[in-house]
This record gives C-alpha cells, sequence and structure tokens, in this order.
C-alpha cells in the first residue's frame, strides 16, 4: 500500500484567477525519500500542506488524495497527529513551550500516552537527536540549528509514519543543515519513515533522495531517480539545472554516471585535468573605497547578567560593495544588523557612518533600510499591492503607482500583487520585503538573509539587482548562510564567532582559507586547483585553456 496517492489535484486560492497547483497526479511509496523541487511559487509548499489537513491553506480544492488507501478527508484528527508529521521552515513558529523537556512530551501529552510509554519514547529520541546537553535548558537559549533538530525530535517522538517538511533549513547555517539532513536520512534509512521533503537548496539534500519531483508552475514537469531527473533537466534545458549540486553542474554531458557529490565531483576534475596545466585562479582586488561605516569595539548583550552576544566587535564598511557576513546561528549577524540600523544600542563601544571625503563622522548619516528575517512583518494590509503602495514616498496616485511598478520588477514581484502576505511562499515573500525596501530607496541596504526561500533563478537576479545597486553607489551589507550566493555576488566577506569577526577577505581568498564555510565547488577543488570558489571560475578558466592550451 503506498503512503500517498493524488489523483487530479488542483487546488486554488481564494481571489487568485489560476490554481497554485494544477491537475497534479503523484504516487509517494511507503519508507521512500521523496524530495519536491522548483522554482518560488511553483507550488511545492501548497501541495505539501495538502497533506496534512490541519495545515492545508483556505481555498477550493478538487481531485483526490488518500493516505495508505484512506481519503484524507476520511482521517480523523487524532490518527493524521499521530502519523503525518509537519516540520516547519521557521524553527521559532514550532516551539510552543519554554523548556525542551517539556517541547519533546507536549505532543505526546496532548496524543494521551501513558507517562511511562512516554518516557522511554523521550529518553530514545533524546540518545537518537544528541540532545542531552539541552535536556534541561530552555528552548529560547538554543541556536537556530538546535530548535530546528528539537522541532523535528518533537515530530519524530509520536513516531509518525510520514515526515512532512517544508524548507526546514533555510534559516540553518551551512553546518547545521548539513546536520539536519543527515538527522532526516537516518529517520528514513533506520526507521523506515515515509519523508517527503520541499528544498531550494540542493547540494547535499538531491543525492539523498530516493526520488526527485520538479514542479513548474502548479504542475509535475518530472519525475525519476536524482541521476536521472538531473540528465531530463539538463537535456531540456531547464531553468532548474542552475539549481543541482556543483558536480553535476560541471560535468554534465561529460559521460555518465552524472555525479552528484563532491567525491564524485572530484573523481571527474582530477581526470578532466589531467596532463593539464591549470593556473591558480586570480583572486580579485578589492575596490579602493573609503569606509561607510566604522563599527569600533561593540559590546552588546540583551540582559545585564546574560553572556555577551557581541564582544569587542570591529568592522569596517566600505562604500558601495557588497559585503556578506556569515557565521553560525547564535553567533550575532542579526543583533549587528539592528544595531546599525538603531534599533538596539550598545553598552559599549560604537556605530559610526563615515563623510566620504574627510572619513570622519557624517553630519548627515546615510538613509538606511533593513529587511528583516521575516519580512511578514512589515505587512498590515490584505494585498501586497496595499502594502507597497502605501509606503511609496511620493505623492500623488499616480507617481506611487508608477513607483510601486519599478520596484515590483526591479524585485520580481509582480505576479502577486493582488495576494495576501501571508498566503506568499517563503521566497514570494522575500521578494514582496525587497520591494517594500527598494521604495524607501535608501543610500544602505542592510539584508538579513535575503536568499532564503528563493530558488537559484531568483538568487541570480538578485545577485544582479544587488550589483546594480552597488554599482550605482548604494552600499549593501547583509547577513547570509548562503555561501553559494555569497562567494558568487559578493565583494568582501567575513565570518563573525563568538560575537567578533575573526576573518574578512575578498571571496576567492575569503573561501579558499575556509573548510566548512565554503562552497561546494571550493571543496570540490581543494588540494587540486587552488582559489576557485564557484562555478563560473572554474568554467572561466577551462574556456580560457582551450583557447590557450
Amino acid at each position: 500500500m503506498d503512503a500517498f496517492t493524488l489523483e487530479n489535484l488542483t487546488f486554488t486560492y481564494p481571489n487568485c484567477p489560476e490554481p497554485a497547483v494544477r491537475d497534479l497526479t503523484l504516487t509517494v511509496k511507503k519508507g521512500e525519500f521523496l524530495l519536491l523541487c522548483g522554482a518560488s511559487g511553483s507550488g511545492k509548499t501548497t501541495l505539501l500542506r495538502q497533506l496534512k489537513p490541519a495545515l492545508s491553506p483556505s481555498g477550493s480544492r478538487q481531485g483526490k488524495i488518500q493516505y495508505q488507501g484512506v481519503s484524507l478527508e476520511d482521517l480523523d484528527f487524532s490518527r493524521q497527529s499521530r502519523e503525518i508529521g509537519f516540520v516547519l521552515q521557521d524553527p521559532e513558529n514550532q516551539i510552543v513551550t519554554d523548556t525542551v523537556e517539556h517541547e519533546l512530551a507536549f505532543g505526546l501529552e496532548n496524543l494521551g500516552v501513558p507517562p511511562d510509554t512516554a518516557r522511554l519514547r523521550i529518553a530514545e529520541i533524546v540518545e537518537f537527536f544528541g540532545l542531552q546537553e539541552c535536556y534541561n535548558q530552555e528552548t529560547a537559549s538554543l541556536s537556530g540549528g538546535k530548535k530546528q533538530i528539537l522541532n523535528l525530535a518533537s515530530v519524530m517522538v509520536m513516531q509518525p509514519s510520514v515526515l512532512l517538511l517544508d524548507e526546514p533549513t533555510s534559516m540553518l547555517d551551512p553546518v547545521a543543515a548539513s546536520d539536519f539532513f543527515q538527522a532526516v536520512y537516518r529517520i528514513n534509512r533506520e526507521m523506515g519513515t515515509t519523508v517527503i521533503l520541499t528544498e531550494h537548496r540542493l547540494e547535499e539534500v538531491f543525492p539523498l533522495a530516493d526520488r526527485v519531483a520538479v514542479m513548474e508552475n502548479g504542475e509535475l514537469s518530472c519525475l525519476g531517480d536524482p541521476r536521472e531527473v538531473g540528465e531530463k533537466l539538463f537535456a531540456t534545458g531547464s531553468p532548474m539545472v542552475r539549481a543541482l549540486p556543483a558536480p553535476a553542474r560541471l560535468f554534465a554531458g561529460e559521460g555518465s554516471p552524472l555525479p552528484l557529490t563532491v567525491r564524485e565531483g572530484r573523481a571527474c576534475l582530477e581526470k578532466k585535468i589531467e596532463g593539464m596545466n591549470v593556473p591558480d585562479f586570480p583572486a580579485r582586488t578589492p575596490r579602493e573605497q573609503s569606509p561607510i561605516l566604522k563599527i569600533k569595539h561593540l559590546w552588546f548583550r540583551y540582559e545585564k547578567n546574560a553572556p555577551d552576544v557581541l564582544s569587542d566587535l570591529s568592522l569596517s564598511v566600505p562604500r558601495g560593495q557588497i559585503f556578506c557576513l556569515m557565521g553560525g546561528n547564535g553567533s550575532g549577524k542579526t543583533t549587528l544588523l539592528s544595531l546599525i540600523r538603531g534599533l538596539r544600542r550598545p553598552y559599549s563601544g560604537s556605530v559610526q557612518w563615515c563623510d566620504e571625503h574627510t572619513g570622519k563622522k557624517a553630519k548627515n548619516p546615510p538613509s538606511v533600510a533593513l529587511l528583516p528575517q521575516n519580512p511578514r512583518i512589515l505587512f498590515l494590509h490584505s494585498t501586497v499591492w496595499e502594502d507597497l503602495l502605501e509606503a511609496a514616498p511620493e505623492k500623488g496616485k499616480g507617481e506611487k503607482k508608477k513607483s510601486v511598478l519599478e520596484a515590483v520588477e526591479k524585485a520580481g514581484a509582480q505576479v502577486f500583487l493582488q495576494r495576501h502576505p501571508y498566503d506568499l511562499s517563503g521566497g514570494e515573500c522575500q521578494k514582496a520585503g525587497l520591494a517594500l525596501l527598494l521604495l524607501q530607496k535608501p543610500d544602505v541596504m542592510l539584508l538579513d538573509e535575503p536568499t532564503k526561500g528563493l530558488d537559484a533563478h531568483s538568487k541570480d537576479e538578485l545577485g544582479d539587482l544587488l550589483r546594480k545597486l552597488s554599482g550605482e553607489g548604494k552600499t549593501i551589507l547583509m547577513v547570509s548562510h548562503d555561501v553559494e550566493f555569497c562567494g558568487e555576488f559578493g565583494d568582501m566577506c567575513g565570518l563573525l564567532f563568538n560575537g567578533t569577526l575573526v576573518s574578512c577577505g575578498v571571496p576567492e581568498v575569503f573561501f579558499s582559507e575556509n573548510r566548512y564555510y565554503t562552497t561546494a565547488v571550493s571543496r570540490m577543488t581543494r588540494g587540486i586547483l587552488t582559489g576557485y570558489v564557484t562555478e563560473k571560475d572554474v568554467k572561466a578558466v577551462w574556456r580560457k585553456w582551450k583557447e590557450d592550451p
């Protein structure tokens, strides 16, 4: 018996002319690991939520969904709660109690599991997920990675037959994301739990899946095992090729099988460059620009007796550049942005805006705008269009409308202007938030995880937009877990650890020195080539070598 059977499923949100999911037929086998991917707004999250009735959005649905041979509509609430687990995108949105111990017990208590059985289940799950050290801690004290592992453990302690995950690593740093994917993989392989996961970060999870389903405009465009899907996407010239793991993008069409992992990519690379004299990649020279922001010996904590979040942090941000800050969950990145924006004040140290000519404290500070990690908090009205129109600074309805249309075109937000902000996918919400930010026409843009929820094509569009704004003299300071994006579009990159800046440099040097906070290409080329951190770096040199070997 299959875990899920979907027949001609169509779903349309209220007041939307086009379905979010249309005429979709799919069978998910018991014990299968199915990866669901596609562009932002392709219908992944909408489809996933159809499989958990308690989380299904409002709207019109046609077609059939069966769970283990039973119509999902006939499945009682108790059974769906026990057997269909769901992990949300934002770790904060799923935690409901104040301690790890209570969080693990919460679901079991609601299901009426006897105390002795509950204690045994909790003991096992704590050991399985390595939560011993934080078992007695408050949930608020956990890092983002630990919170998401706790969410996963809180679902798995109820021993579901199916685990649904909606972009669960979008807010996690690379190390925490890797740990999370490995935990999900173990659940699937060691427990036989059916896993259906939506994700944009395919670098690590793509090779783990049994099958990959690609969605496009609400329809299923491609389905098969990972290598088969990768080859089909290349053969058809699909834009989803850009989202595939770096080894696949580099070596597609150069013989089978298609490499999906760094290990397979290294083997292909060594074979390809055998006998070639490939030079080291030339690191770019940082553009000479006067600083627009100087941060000196910054110290900050949230409460008097709490530990420091930022400790003796000093940083200089060049004018007109894209400066990318990385670091683990809880390293102080978001806190730093709030201090720069003036939303909080340090207890020691200074944040100083600099004059372009003298380098001293500016008499007229630049205009600064912040895109928060959760852009939904910026929206108050029932449609995106209403919020944007209200935010436009121009006078007169005609001028406001023109300004909004320009902003949404730059941000790629045209197609969902009449949607409710809370009906948007994570990627769509990011685009809407960016449009809101652009309307302010700031001199300095502070971006907190701007690529969260974006597909590969949308990331490229965002990167091109940031470069254009940088070329116009805008300064962009972004914090991100997306090492691939930072490696390709950043002018300078820095790493925060334990509340202070421990490393800073141009991407070619910065990522070549890192082993974990680095790109897949850097890991693949390490020890074979020097200074190559992006796919474009490698391909550019290969083209040059072919022309002049």
